[in-house]
């Protein structure tokens, strides 16, 4: 039996109509998404056993070793966020690579160069030049404010070397502070879900049931059984343009090495005769330890004090003194609340740029 023009256009509507919100969802953003292999060279002091015998050493003189050169071959996930060509992916996916190559998934690959990269946050853009002027799909990003627990979230990327894989969870919890997931060095409040992200889909989207691009996958936990973690775009947003220049990104600071206190630690504390410090039973954020030469000590903050507040606002727990310096601008002056012993001071701390992270 013949099939005529008009029913084959009711037979892939009806085809699509049927179509699960996820599948609708992976082919809206799935043409954007990327495979980035990147490669490194590194240098080793050559091993050799006959000169670490200490007398065959002494006995022909002790030459020196032949440094050895070593490819490292990695691999990660990104998506195509403009016409242009600009990749958004993780910076620890191509930071310090020597060749980067972006792959699509309709199997086109292309030499790419690394534009920006900002390791506080984990966020870099590489960019492919498509010398053939075809069309190249673009992921739709969405609004990770607007995100709920309980949202569906599907993670697509490369995981584990398997290309085009698609998971699917849930939002678990928002505003999951790096400091909670293990890695204190970043300024990040991370989208968690329990779409399965493994090694490979870092610098992947997480999507929601539209199709629209809400974070970054970032395969962080090697022990992370059952969650994962997404930066959420929003922050990616805000600095996607200066990265695609080629701009470093400011992050302010003021250099104090801190962790949350309570009133019932600080009791334990001052009853063992064996402490070296009296810490005020309050509850805020204890610094312990002023780095030299930062804002902290030009503002005489020392060791030992307890934050209690920042222009006004109650200061319980580190990670949201961090953020709250975060969200300052270079040159910023905060006025801080202050339990020294039981002397209560305010200190007023100019911020300045953050110049590496430790």
């Amino acid at each position: 039996m013949p099939i005529f023009p008009a029913q084959a256009q009711s037979a892939a509507t009806t085809a699509i109509d049927n179509e699960s919100f996820v599948a609708s969802a992976v082919r809206r953003v799935g043409p954007a998404v990327v495979r980035i292999d990147t490669e490194k060279t590194i240098t080793r002091q050559s091993s050799d056993p006959f000169m670490d015998d200490p007398f065959l050493r002494d006995f022909f003189g002790g030459f020196p070793r032949q440094p050895q050169e070593e490819r490292l071959r990695g691999q990660g996930s990104g998506f195509i966020i403009d016409d242009t060509g600009n990749i958004l992916t993780n910076a620890h996916v191509v930071n310090g690579a020597d060749r980067v190559v972006v792959t699509l998934k309709d199997g086109r690959s292309f030499e790419a160069m690394v534009e920006g990269v900002d390791e506080v946050t984990d966020l870099a853009v590489v960019k492919i030049d498509d010398t053939e002027d075809d069309l190249l799909p673009v992921a739709p990003l969405g609004n990770s404010d607007q995100v709920q627990v309980g949202d569906w979230a599907i993670a697509v990327g490369n995981p584990l070397g398997l290309d085009n894989t698609v998971t699917l969870g849930i939002i678990s919890t928002l505003k999951r502070s790096s400091n909670s997931v293990g890695i204190p060095g970043k300024r990040l409040e991370f989208i968690q879900t329990d779409a399965a992200i493994n090694p490979g889909n870092s610098g992947g989207p997480l999507v929601n049931q539209r199709g629209e691009v809400i974070g970054i996958n970032t395969a962080i936990r090697a022990d992370a059984m059952g969650i994962g973690f997404a930066i959420p775009i929003n922050k990616a947003k805000d600095i996607k343009d200066l990265l695609a220049r080629g701009e470093a990104i400011a992050h302010p600071y003021i250099g104090v090495q801190i962790a949350n206190l309570t009133p019932d630690m600080a009791q334990r504390n001052n009853a063992d005769i064996n402490s070296g410090i009296y810490l005020p039973e309050v509850e805020g954020v204890l610094v312990i330890r002023v780095l030299e030469g930062t804002p902290a000590a030009d503002a005489g903050l020392r060791r030992g004090d307890v934050i209690l507040e920042v222009n006004g606002d109650p200061i319980r727990t580190a990670d949201t003194l961090q953020l709250k310096v975060e969200n300052t601008s270079i040159g910023d002056t905060l006025q801080l609340k202050v339990q020294r012993g039981e002397r209560p001071l305010t200190l007023r701390v100019k911020t300045a740029e953050l110049q590496e992270v430790d």
